[in-house]
């Protein structure tokens, strides 16, 4: 049946149903039979509320450009068939026409500035309810694109909607969650759009670069923010309704014209992504070239949509957001700064300046970096780390030349302390420049020289390498600029502290890296030193000082000691005639002795160099030696010779704050008493081992020579000597040597006692002459004792007195017995015992025996003119011989026949006893004449007797 016998209205009727079907063929014979009738909105009408969405695009896209081209014609073989409306009145026809309703041009919330063209409004229309109900973003673009030249505003929707969402829906991110709807993704302001957009930008790839930062600010922030579409509706939409979103905006910046405040938005994002990954922001700046650099897909119709005023505005602001990233990036490693390397060539080509070196080769150039304009160096500067990146007033982040020379000023320093082992950032290298505080650049120095230690010991070039560097980042290589002025501060990283001291820390490095002849080449033998002669010599000091102090082995041949000693040996010229340097080689000495002996502190802890320098009472220390190495006293003029070292080291007189205060007119006293402390240490160390032969002879010996009265006279170094004022009262200069005078008297023998290897002229009865020993020793601490003391010696005295009367009693009276048995029993024809030999016998006759206290008071006259005896003991023995001799001759010839007046003659032998208690009595009548108010023993007079 022809179709031009159907109704208007039955031919409404049958374009729906032939548009719910899809059957587009019949439609164009249909359409192109009742064009009057279907004109051509109410076919896109039709079009749109009946055709299916989820038909593909391409099979209805010829059919649309014919309809609204007007070059539709019928299709022979696909004829109209209305049979299905012949039971049909028209007049149910027409109710069912106005029972359509068909669906508007106009989509909801359709913008003001939407074009009235039907066609325009039919295909946007149409793609959102593609959108709505089938989700089949990807069909759009064959929808669109044939009809993008027919209106600009298409254009602009499809670059600036449907291409960056499909791309973000399926071509950029295709497994990400569920896609968002066209009407949702127009609702979004600029924060939200950029958020959505660059969500997954720089997390997708573990790729070294990664290319997707750049695609996504082409492809995806470029198309959103194409034209000036965009803001104009999102300027009608805040004007029409207020909403959570506008309060947000209420903190953007009023001067941003609205056109820029999308790309504002996207610096603002490049900005985050410095602080929380770095990485992105690096490949960000390196793979787009701003505003200007988009991916439109090749929708674009060749027209340039950027104004070039509006070009040249964003791509500045493009620059500020990457010098301000490269602030931004905080982590502190090599790889971090090397990113801000890449920032910083990127944007000086983009700003069209010089290429700038790499950042290995610039830290090894070291090139002198001349001084800032506009006070760029200042404390003020310090601010804008932290705030206002983006604003116009930050010179720090505004594109220029000053800006760039001092970024890369302080990426250099950065990276020099990062690769020396003392990490930092480029922000905290500005801090630290623009603040100048020097707390803080002490700080960062003294973690540098830390970390500079751990270099290869034995390469000079990499000390000389890195002492360049170290002064470098003091002035950047601008010392010129303080020609003449040695204190001038420095405008580097380390610009408060004074160049002196640098150099010496850094002397201080090499000495402790044993790079000796470097550091005298520089320090000592140059023709431009660049330390003082003082502060070369506190440098050494120093150094040797730290080195012993670190020690760990006492032998001056190996470790710590060793280089404390070679570090003193290398600076002939500085360190000829320092007091410090004598003191340090007796103290390496001292240790080096130390060193032979085991010698262990509290809890195991083993002796180490240091121990003795800080020692409260060094000396002490010779004490443990004794305590801890059996029989170690007998090396006593070793132990001696330590102690005269501790005193020459500056050990035993200190200041509060632990330094030496000895002087060179202390030495000789200070030597004199450590000698004497040593002595008697030897002394007790050998009584503990019960070695009392030993210490009898030290204190016979050694303590009778250098012991002196507890309580001496004032020193003449303090005597003032006008009589004007007092004098000081006696010091205690031996408290030391009667102490052990005393101990070894009071000393006992027992089965553990080292026995004598020779008598000598002494008793053979080991007990007599132990005591007599005693009673030396005793007799010593007598005379040199304090007062308060003295009691207490005299008792030991009286105590040894006593038993030594008791044994010669008791070996006189074996004797006697031995000879009589002798006499009467054991030899044939001995002659019988007469008075005679009785009372010439001198080991038989035995005076009743005298103490000490019989001496005393009533008998002090006689104690007195018997203290010439003394002189007695400084003779030799050959009147006694002489006189024993005789007297067995006597004996031999039978006594009493002998001629009386010869015995007259010879003098009677005196014994070993009363000589003994002669030099007591002198001693003891010197020592205690105060208690029995004796007069003063003339020695000269004992002298002259003697003679």
């Amino acid at each position: 049946m022809a179709g031009t016998g159907i109704s208007p209205a039955k031919a409404v009727l049958l374009a729906v149903q032939l548009a719910s079907k899809s059957d587009l063929s019949t439609l164009r014979t249909l359409v192109s039979q009742h064009r009057k009738t279907l004109h051509t909105e109410l076919v896109l009408r039709i079009l749109l509320s009946h055709l299916p969405e989820s038909l593909d695009s391409s099979a209805y896209v010829l059919f649309f450009e014919d309809l609204i081209s007007g070059r539709i014609v019928e299709d022979s073989k696909t004829p109209v068939d209305s049979s299905a409306l012949l039971e049909l009145t028209e007049v149910e026809a027409q109710k069912k026409v106005r029972k359509l309703h068909l669906l508007p041009l106009e989509w909801p919330n359709c913008p003001a500035d939407a074009p009235a063209d039907p066609v325009i409004l039919f295909l946007i229309h149409r793609a959102l309810r593609i959108d709505e109900n089938t989700g089949l973003l990807t069909q759009l673009p064959g929808l669109l694109t044939p009809f993008l030249h027919y209106s600009d505003y298409l254009r602009t929707w499809m670059i600036s909607t449907i291409l960056p969402l499909v791309r973000f829906n399926y071509d950029y991110h295709p497994d990400d969650g569920a896609a968002l709807t066209i009407a949702k993704f127009e609702t979004l302001d600029d924060r939200a759009g950029v958020s959505l957009l660059l969500s997954k930008t720089g997390k997708e790839s573990t790729t070294e670069p990664d290319p997707t930062v750049g695609r996504d600010l082409k492809g995806l922030v470029g198309p959103w923010l194409y034209g000036d579409t965009r803001w104009k509706r999102r300027k009608v939409r805040e004007n029409s309704s207020f909403s959570l979103q506008s309060l947000e905006r209420l903190d953007e910046t009023p001067s941003v014209e609205p056109k820029y405040v999308g790309w504002e938005v996207v610096f603002k994002w490049l900005l985050g992504q410095a602080g929380t990954s770095w990485k992105t922001a690096v490949e960000a700046v390196e793979q787009w070239d701003g505003p200007a650099d988009v991916d439109l897909g090749g929708y674009e119709d060749g027209t340039t949509w950027l104004a070039e005023e509006d070009e040249i505005h964003l791509e500045r602001r493009f620059a500020r957001s990457g010098l301000a990233a490269a602030y931004l990036i905080s982590e502190e490693s090599e790889e971090a700064l090397n990113g801000i390397q890449r920032i910083l060539t990127r944007m000086t080509t983009l700003l069209d300046k010089d290429r700038i070196p790499t950042l290995q080769a610039a830290a090894a150039l070291l090139s002198p970096v001349p001084d800032f304009e506009d006070n760029i160096l200042s404390s003020k500067s310090a601010t804008y780390l932290r705030n206002d990146f983006l604003e116009d007033h930050n010179i720090l982040t505004t594109p220029n030349e000053q800006s760039l020379k001092l970024l890369h000023v302080l990426l250099i320093s950065a990276f020099l302390c990062t690769k020396a082992g003392c990490s930092l950032s480029v922000r905290r290298a500005g801090e630290l420049v623009f603040l100048q505080d020097e707390r803080d650049q002490k700080f960062l120095f003294s973690k540098l020289m830390s970390r500079i230690g751990d270099g290869p010991k034995s390469d000079d070039r990499y000390w000389m390498k890195t002492r360049s560097e170290i002064l470098w980042l003091r002035t950047w290589g601008a010392e010129e600029l303080f020609e003449g002025s040695e204190s001038g501060n420095g405008k580097g990283v380390l610009g408060q502290l004074p160049k002196e001291s640098i150099e010496a820390e850094l002397l201080k490095a090499l000495l402790a890296n044993t790079r000796y002849t470097l550091a005298r080449s520089i320090y000592e033998t140059s023709p431009e030193r660049p330390l003082s002669k003082k502060a070369l010599h506190d440098a050494i000091i120093s150094a040797a000082m730290n080195a012993y102090d670190n020690a760990t082995n006492a032998n001056r041949t190996r470790g710590g000691v060793k280089k404390c000693d070679d570090i003193l040996r290398a600076f002939p010229d500085t360190l000829d005639g320092s007091l410090d340097k004598d003191q340090l080689e007796h103290l390496i000495t001292v240790t080096h002795y130390m060193g032979a002996y085991r010698l262990v502190f509290k809890q195991g802890e083993p002796f180490k160099p240091v121990s003795l320098r800080l020692h409260g009472d060094p000396i002490s220390i010779i004490g443990k030696i004794l305590d801890q190495n059996s029989r170690s006293y007998t090396k006593i003029g070793d132990f001696v010779d330590m102690g005269k070292h501790m005193v020459r080291a500056g050990l035993t007189v200190r200041r509060v704050d632990g330094e030496t205060a000895l002087k060179p007119e202390q030495v000789i006293e200070e030597e004199s008493v450590a000698e004497k402390r040593v002595v008697s240490m030897c002394i007790d160390a050998a009584l503990v081992e019960d070695d009392f032969e030993t210490a009898y002879s030290y204190v016979v010996t050694r303590l009778k020579e250098i012991a002196g009265p507890a309580h001496a006279r004032t020193p003449e170094l303090e005597r003032r000597g006008t009589g004007l004022f007092a004098e000081p009262p006696p010091k205690v200069i031996d408290d030391w040597s009667w102490r052990a005078a005393l101990q070894a008297g009071k000393y006992r023998r027992t089965s553990q006692t080292t026995k004598p290897t020779h008598l000598g002229n002494a008793s053979g009865n080991l007990e007599i002459r132990h005591l007599e020993q005693r009673m030396d020793c005793l007799a010593q601490a007598l005379r040199i004792a304090p007062k308060a003391t003295l009691q207490e010696i005299l008792n030991v005295y009286r105590r040894c007195e006593e038993e030594l009367e008791s044994h010669v009693k008791q070996e006189a009276e074996q004797e006697e017995a031995w000879d009589a048995q002798g006499d009467e029993q054991v030899m044939p024809g001995g002659y019988a015992p007469t008075p005679a030999k009785k009372t010439t016998n001198s080991r038989a006759v035995e005076e009743a025996p005298m103490s000490l206290f019989d001496l005393s008071r009533a008998s002090m006259a006689r104690a007195q003119n018997g203290f010439s005896a003394l002189s007695m003991l400084k003779g030799n023995h050959t009147v006694q011989e002489k006189a024993q001799n005789a007297s067995r001759e006597s004996i031999d010839s039978g006594g009493s026949t002998g001629d009386s007046s010869s015995q007259s003659t010879v003098k009677a032998p005196i014994r070993k006893r009363d000589q003994l208690k002669n030099a007591a009595v002198g001693s003891l009548a010197s020592g205690i004449g105060w208690l029995i108010n004796a007069p003063p023993i003339n020695r000269n007079d004992e002298e002259h007797e003697d003679h």
